[in-house]
């Protein structure tokens, strides 16, 4: 067998690397980034000389985007060269409506399509830790499970197309909004004098802790804003948990007021670094920083 990976970032890069490192399968890769591909193809894969050459010779099929728009993109280039038979799988962060206009176009080709976004971050996806979900049939499911399991710790069908991009919206939103109190949280503290070491320790060891504050902790609190996950790609999934709490007629009383901080923080110029630098609203809002 021989398996395509197209998007090889800061997520698509280690979870390829895995993937390499874990079958004993041919990888073609293919990205814009020259030093993206190179460090894949140390590891064993082979360069992709184009998204054609990598559709006409891949039996199976990873795509790893930055947004839906991406994604719609590539696989409008990877469609036409493409055999019948060939197995796509999605590991962006999608919209359930995108992944399912996806689905039905690729079926009448015969080609099967599955969404399975990951969820752990990316010391995960270098350790293979992480988590994969994915919707589409569940027997395509179980038939590439060991390819899956090559770059993930856990493995969930969810349900059809549609359903693990759902999961990963909501999963997504709640982190998301937990890091928006968490730096709310911390600017009360700081605004109030207390030891933020000390109240660090108090909640990384009670009830508050989550990942969202870890996240902060590790990276905001320390004024490291190197990007692990960037703020655009973060307003990008709670933009998408918005829309889909809208189609559903859930209320939004949470998330869109996260979406707001996200939103502040875009217009500030923060998009391009750590989503944990939503911090940096609340410290220019009040002129002070929040570090340990």
């Amino acid at each position: 067998m021989r398996i395509g990976f197209v998007g090889l970032g800061n997520m698509g890069g280690p979870m390829c690397r895995n993937l390499v490192k874990g079958v004993n399968h041919e990888v073609l890769v293919h990205d814009l980034n020259a030093e993206a591909v190179r460090a894949c193809t140390a590891e064993g894969a082979r360069e992709a000389g184009s998204l054609a050459a990598l559709a006409e010779g891949c039996e199976v099929i990873f795509t790893s985007l930055p947004t839906p728009r991406h994604v719609e993109a590539v696989v409008a280039e990877i469609v036409p060269r493409a055999r019948p038979g060939t197995v796509l799988f999605d590991l962006s962060t999608n919209a359930p409506a995108v992944v399912k206009r996806l689905q039905e176009s690729l079926s009448g080709r015969g080609i099967a399509f599955l969404d399975a976004p990951v969820t752990g971050g990316v010391a995960r996806a270098t350790d293979a830790s992480i988590v994969v979900m994915v919707g589409g049939e569940e027997a395509l499911f179980e038939q590439h499970r060991a390819i899956l399991a090559s770059f993930s710790g856990t493995q969930v069908h969810v349900g059809p197309v549609g359903s693990a991009s759902v999961a990963k919206l909501v999963n997504n939103m709640l982190v998301l909004c937990n890091m928006a109190v968490a730096s709310e949280g911390m600017m009360i503290g700081r605004m109030a004098g207390i030891d933020l070491g000390k109240l660090v320790e108090i909640i990384g060891n009670g009830s508050g802790d989550s990942f969202g504050f870890r996240g902060l902790q590790a990276r905001a609190l320390h004024g490291q804003f190197a990007p692990s996950f960037a703020l655009d790609l973060a307003h990008k999934d709670l933009a998408l948990a918005v829309e889909l709490a809208a189609e559903h007629g859930v209320p939004g009383l949470m998330a869109p007021q996260a979406l707001a901080l996200l939103r502040m923080a875009r217009g500030m110029g923060l998009g391009q670094e750590d989503t944990s630098a939503m911090l940096k609203v609340y410290e220019r809002i009040l002129g002070q920083e929040a570090r340990l």
